[in-house]
């Protein structure tokens, strides 16, 4: 109930704010309205707006409230929306958005128009995008901001404060603040509040952080997410390979990274090749889920023709094939689980090679373990089911429910092995252990749950007890 309120208010928010676009207001008695509320909010509403909308609102806000709403925006749709509008005014709105939203934002702009708006920027925002551009889209670097305070470490804290206040009126990030040394080189980092609270004669030098952590630009976001994530700062600084300070990661960037990085694993473990979003045209969705698809065709193709080696223990025994999904399922179910704690060790760069055999056969363990009580369980349950319903012998269904709980119990245990080294191999060659994804586990445990399951009632049912029926 409480939720369903909390959607009916924030309902309500959108409305009133559309109300007042489309009011018949002053300029001046409109913007006030609109300054009381959040720019996210102001942001949500953009699509919802007519094109001639969109343009009186942006008349009416100034550029510094205006670049606020466009890093809430979609880059995608800021883009659409700069396009509608000058394109004087998009560079300035542009030249006070922040760095790397900027360079996401000039992605989704066609060429020309891209370096038209590139040239009516501001010159230091213009420099700033530089750095930002010369990392790759995989690197730390292109995720950085240049919105930071830097100060010279050998300052005292009244010259610490007035620097402080001179950068502040173009950097509003000043939550941390960094300090350098004179060659640039990234010296450490001190608290705003300890630097507002410190008395005239405290020396600077105890206030400051040298062990603050720090990443180097050209570092895969891969390699270093898991390090950022294990720092609870606002900002976190970004070296070049010399150790000069280049910008910040800010927290928030730190949560849209491990967002895009759980988008990005969600779909391989769906088999897409990449995310998805509702708006995307049929032929990007197609295209996205064709490749997998066809792979795991083939892989199926496979399944099929290795049951059709087993036709004449099929022949002869046709019961078996009431059980095969059970076998099947239980395989795949297996095998994701273990992908999915596979993963997430992955993540943990540190992990020895020691650590990933443990990896491995803690796995096979639990597997054996969960195996061995769902093998006795149907070994029982089956063994009963086969006799009362199927009108078999006691013997006869017995021997049928012992293959079957055991080969349950191998295809489990191969399930679970498979479910981890497939991940720790391709982490191991450098593809993103994510790429097994559930469908390509799930296809190749059918194929080790097909070859234990009818092997076994070959060797066994036909081969020993020469059963048929």
């Amino acid at each position: 109930m409480e939720n369903t309120q909390d959607y009916q208010d924030y309902q309500d928010y959108r409305a009133e704010i559309l109300g007042i676009v489309r009011s018949n207001a002053s300029p001046g008695i409109m913007r006030n309205k609109l300054e009381d509320y959040h720019e996210n909010d102001l942001a949500d509403v953009f699509p919802d707006l007519s094109v001639a909308e969109r343009r009186k609102l942006c008349r009416i806000l100034n550029l510094d409230m205006l670049a606020d709403i466009f890093e809430y925006i979609d880059e995608k749709q800021a883009a659409e929306y700069l396009d509608e509008m000058d394109v004087r005014k998009a560079a300035a709105i542009l030249s006070r958005m922040e760095t790397d939203a900027v360079v996401d934002v000039l992605r989704m702009i066609p060429k020309e128009k891209r370096a038209l708006l590139l040239e009516l920027m501001d010159d230091e925002a213009r420099k700033d995008m530089a750095v930002i551009a010369a990392f790759d889209d995989e690197e730390i670097g292109s995720r950085m901001t240049t919105n930071y305070i830097e100060i010279r470490e050998n300052l005292t804290v009244k010259q610490a404060m007035t620097e402080l206040v001179s950068q502040a009126a173009k950097n509003d990030n000043i939550s941390t603040i960094f300090m350098v040394t004179a060659d640039h080189t990234f010296y450490g980092a001190m608290d705003l509040k300890d630097l507002i609270t410190a008395r005239q004669d405290t020396r600077l030098e105890d206030l400051i952080v040298t062990s603050y952590p720090y990443v180097y630009g050209h570092e895969l976001i891969d390699d270093c997410i898991e390090k950022l994530k294990d720092y609870s700062e606002n900002s976190i600084p970004i070296l070049d390979n010399d150790n000069k300070l280049l910008g910040v990661i800010t927290s928030q960037s730190i949560v849209d990274l491990v967002d895009d990085e759980m988008g990005e694993d969600y779909a391989m473990f769906a088999g897409l090749t990449a995310e998805e979003d509702l708006k995307e045209p049929l032929k990007e969705s197609m295209k996205k889920r064709l490749p997998w698809l066809l792979v795991l065709l083939a892989l199926g193709t496979v399944v099929s023709s290795v049951v059709g080696v087993f036709e004449q223990v099929v022949s002869q025994l046709t019961i078996i094939m009431c059980f095969q999904s059970l076998i099947l399922d239980m395989a795949g179910n297996v095998g994701t689980q273990s992908l999915a704690v596979t993963i997430r060790v992955l993540m943990d760069e540190s992990l020895t090679g020691k650590q990933k055999v443990e990896l491995v056969f803690k796995e096979m363990r639990i597997a054996f373990s969960n195996g061995a009580i769902l093998g006795i369980l149907s070994f029982l349950v089956l063994g009963l089911y086969i006799a009362l319903f199927k009108g078999k012998t006691w013997t006869f269904a017995y021997a049928v429910s012992g293959c079957i709980g055991l080969s349950l119990m191998v295809a489990m245990v191969i399930s679970g092995a498979v479910g981890t080294l497939i991940p720790l191999f391709f982490k191991k060659i450098n593809i993103d252990p994510a790429v097994a994804s559930g469908p390509l586990i799930t296809t190749i445990n059918d194929l080790v749950a097909v070859v234990a399951y009818y092997g076994l009632c070959g060797i066994l049912l036909i081969g020993v007890l020469h059963l048929a029926g």
